[in-house]
């Protein structure tokens, strides 16, 4: 909102403050200013001049000779190149001596030898924003009205004398989006009091009844809740005051003619959007505020024509569309040259109802702005009369008797109480109830003492952000001034902060990686359709999550899985010849069990892993390994164990969609109940997929975090170095090809007892040797026991008890 001082002097005396000082006040009280404009870019001498004659310069076709008084002891003779300098035209005059913007001084000069005394200006050489002008003065130089003194300095006339504060507002604060509400916060700043204009009296009716003319039916209550119009008639469309047009230019908005231009002031004046209608294109002059139906059409004042749905609220005729509520009017209704009768319309309309309308149809303007952050529904009436009263004035418009309107919901002050003694433990202050009293004054807040230390305040309609008494103590303090309010101590119960269990497990995880040398992803939450069903193993049956408004159709839905992401990460790199790839990645994934949604989508936190090229870096002395499959669950197994979850984890050769049919497993969780769960998948990406995407062999993995937040207890684990020896025994045995080693593995554990403390294994061989459908496997085992030196029989006999299990459970056989 751009605040002209000039035209806040209207309400609010600013006498003895700059405007560097008072934007300091105001930033401090809470509103930051973002910036301050002089108008004036550096003109001096510059003054109201008349052209008395014009002639064709003798030696060049496009120069004339003007004569000009420009209220000096002499008449000027000025040359001048504008096509549209005439005779007869008051013009803004630079005198010799004069500076203009750029640092542009003016001096006596001949011009293909006829004797030039001064410049006469276009508004861009005076450093105004010609784009702002009426269309008719942006080429050429700029013709002054004609009632204008000669000789006045054109600051003065063109209101350059002036300094414009843009107000940086917060979406709560619409009561500043006008120059009566940022009039009220100054005065309240400056403890000075407010002047507001008095419609009342300035307006002038006549004795017909505008009822007779004219009639407002409101058909869509929940999103109009007040809608008042006037009937004018005899108006003469022409242009509006310059006072009136400087006004406008200085809060940003150009001129067009007097009746666009009164509605347009009095919405800066009061914060209240109005629109007129040429009333004799309404029929009937029947106004009806509706929704639109289904497939309806309209053609709005920028010549669009505009699809329409059922949820945009509409002015009509009773017949036909006229106006998008709050955002734009129609074609059909314009005010034109030949307009003579107007219906001038102030309403309330709903700020969601037009935010939605105008965002679909991208139609932003200064009426929708405050519409959508919700107007003064006190301003209705006093904008009407207001603007009715300007129109009279300016445009010679005849006011019917009466405001004819429709109210489906009327607005009272809001009545807050406040506990003074609140006030004053909130603010850590010692505020007098006197001072408290003076502050709310100063807002134009009527209050009164109900009890002792209670007060009953009484906000107006303007302030719509102040809902409860910690919104007032909010205005105290501002006004009172933060700088005034003493550091206190926290008083009351305090709780220390903490990470819950998943935000430190999660840390943990991070740490494991990065510390190991891997490097953390961030990638998209949106993707193509197409990549929802490349790893659907998690979310098996499930739909994804299409976008409402998707920046393109490579983001349109949320991700399933973060592995398709991954494989992007590893192309890129791939590209620069960056092939050794260790990754992970923490997020979300997303997806419903409905194709259609009527509930919130489920929402997933994963861990996702990407390994592929060497191990190490190639070396004189050694050639790098490839990673596999065993690299990429050691480090699963690593993070599982740090959980302590090790014991729990279970690792089944599986053939999940997207991956190798042979190096690929579904990962289970073993819970409280023995319960196995499905938690992740891990192994090759299938060769197909990765030929497609140009790729070498790729190693991931996809984990469930949940479950690890559920199951793990995030504690810390010690063990006593162990003081006894150990025994080691190691075991060769033959098995069937599909005898899973893991599985083995499980039986030894649970045959051996507490004597075993570890078990792997250290060698497979296959071969003709052992038998077609066979394999050898070699296993380690290591048995200690902690208080004591184990004996030869207690190891022999707990060896004999693995050897005999894996005999009855796989039938293998004891390699010799």
């Amino acid at each position: 909102m751009k605040v002209s001082t000039e035209w806040l002097a209207d309400y609010v005396s600013l006498e003895n403050v700059a405007a560097a000082d008072l934007a300091e006040k105001i930033t401090r009280a809470g509103i930051e200013i973002d910036e301050i404009e002089n108008r004036n870019k550096g003109i001096t001498k510059v003054v109201v001049g008349y052209v008395k004659s014009k002639e064709k310069h003798p030696d060049a076709d496009k120069l004339n000779i003007c004569i000009v008084d420009a209220g000096q002891e002499e008449e000027l003779q000025i040359v001048c190149g504008a096509k549209n300098v005439d005779a007869g035209q008051k013009v803004p005059v630079a005198l010799v001596g004069a500076k203009l913007p750029g640092g542009l001084e003016i001096k006596k000069a001949k011009l293909r030898g006829a004797l030039s005394q001064g410049m006469i200006c276009s508004a861009k050489e005076l450093g105004m924003n010609d784009k702002l002008l009426p269309k008719e003065q942006q080429e050429g130089i700029l013709v002054l009205p004609e009632s204008t003194q000669i000789g006045t300095p054109i600051g003065q006339v063109l209101g350059l004398d002036d300094e414009v504060l843009e107000f940086d507002l917060t979406p709560n604060r619409s009561d500043c989006l006008s120059m009566i509400g940022a009039a009220y916060e100054v005065g309240a700043i400056l403890g000075r009091d407010v002047k507001l204009p008095d419609p009342a009296k300035e307006l002038v009716e006549v004795s017909d009844t505008a009822a007779d003319h004219i009639s407002v039916k409101i058909s869509s209550p929940e999103h109009c809740s007040h809608y008042a119009a006037r009937y004018i008639t005899g108006v003469h469309i022409g242009s509006s005051p310059l006072w009136m047009q400087n006004r406008l230019m200085a809060a940003g908005v150009r001129p067009i003619n007097n009746i666009v231009d009164i509605t347009n002031y009095v919405m800066l004046e009061y914060g209240q959007p109005l629109h007129a209608f040429d009333a004799d294109q309404l029929t009937n002059g029947a106004i009806d505020v509706r929704l639109a139906k289904e497939g309806e059409t309209m053609v709005t004042l920028d010549g669009q024509e505009r699809k329409l749905e059922p949820h945009m609220l509409l002015i009509t005729d009773g017949v036909k569309p006229v106006a998008l509520a709050g955002v734009m009017g129609g074609l059909n209704s314009e005010v034109t040259d030949s307009t003579v009768n107007i219906l001038l319309e102030s309403a309330k309309f709903d700020g969601g109802t037009v935010r939605k309308t105008s965002r679909q149809l991208g139609l932003r303007s200064e009426a929708s702005l405050r519409f959508e952050k919700e107007v003064d529904p006190g301003a209705v009436i006093p904008a009407l009369d207001r603007a009715a009263a300007l129109i009279s004035r300016y445009a010679a418009g005849t006011v019917h008797k009466g405001i004819v309107e429709s109210e489906s919901a009327s607005v009272e002050d809001k009545v807050i109480v406040l506990s003074f003694d609140k006030l004053n433990r909130f603010l850590g202050t010692d505020l007098s109830m006197l001072e408290v009293k003076t502050i709310f004054s100063r807002l134009h807040f009527s209050c009164a003492d109900t009890a002792q230390g209670i007060l009953e305040v009484k906000v107006p309609t303007r302030r719509g952000d102040i809902t409860s008494d910690v919104d007032l103590i909010e205005e105290i303090a501002r006004l009172y001034g933060y700088d005034n309010i003493p550091t206190t101590a926290i008083e009351g119960p305090t709780t220390p902060g903490a990470y819950t269990k998943p935000q430190a497990l999660r840390r943990d995880v991070r740490k494991l990686f990065t510390h190991g040398g891997w490097q953390e992803v961030i990638s998209y939450s949106f993707t193509h359709p197409d990549l929802t069903a490349m790893f659907p193993a998690l979310t098996e049956g499930s739909h994804a999550i299409k976008l409402a408004m998707p920046m393109s159709e490579e983001r349109s839905v949320l991700r399933t899985s973060i592995i398709p992401q991954l494989l992007d990460v590893a192309a890129y790199n791939a590209n620069r010849k960056q092939n050794d790839l260790a990754m992970f990645e923490m997020g979300n994934v997303f997806y419903s069990q409905e194709e259609r949604l009527t509930a919130q989508p489920k929402e997933l936190p994963v861990l996702s892993l990407l390994l592929c090229g060497s191990r190490g870096q190639k070396q004189w002395n050694q050639t790098p390994e490839k990673v596999d499959f065993f690299d990429l669950k050691g480090a699963l197994e690593t993070v599982f164990e740090y959980l302590g979850l090790q014991d729990s984890i279970t690792y089944v050769a599986n053939q999940p969609q997207g991956y190798h049919p042979g190096r690929s497993a579904s990962v289970y969780l073993t819970n409280d109940g023995g319960e196995q769960l499905l938690i992740g998948t891990l192994g090759q990406v299938h060769p197909q997929l990765q030929q497609d995407r140009g790729l070498g062999d790729m190693y991931t993995a996809e984990i469930l975090l949940q479950p690890l937040y559920d199951y793990a207890d995030g504690n810390i684990r010690y063990r006593e170095l162990p003081r006894f020896p150990a025994s080691e025994r190691d075991i060769a045995v033959v098995v069937d090809e599909s005898v899973e080693a893991g599985a083995m593995l499980s039986v030894i554990r649970e045959a051996a007892g507490e004597l075993l403390q570890s078990v792997q294994v250290f060698d497979v061989f296959t071969g003709s040797k052992l038998g077609e459908g066979k394999k050898s496997v070699a296993i380690s085992t290591l048995y200690r026991h902690n208080e004591r030196t184990l004996t030869d029989e207690e190891v022999s006999s707990a060896h004999a008890a693995v050897v005999s299990q894996l005999e009855q459970t796989f039938h293998a056989e004891l390699r010799k």
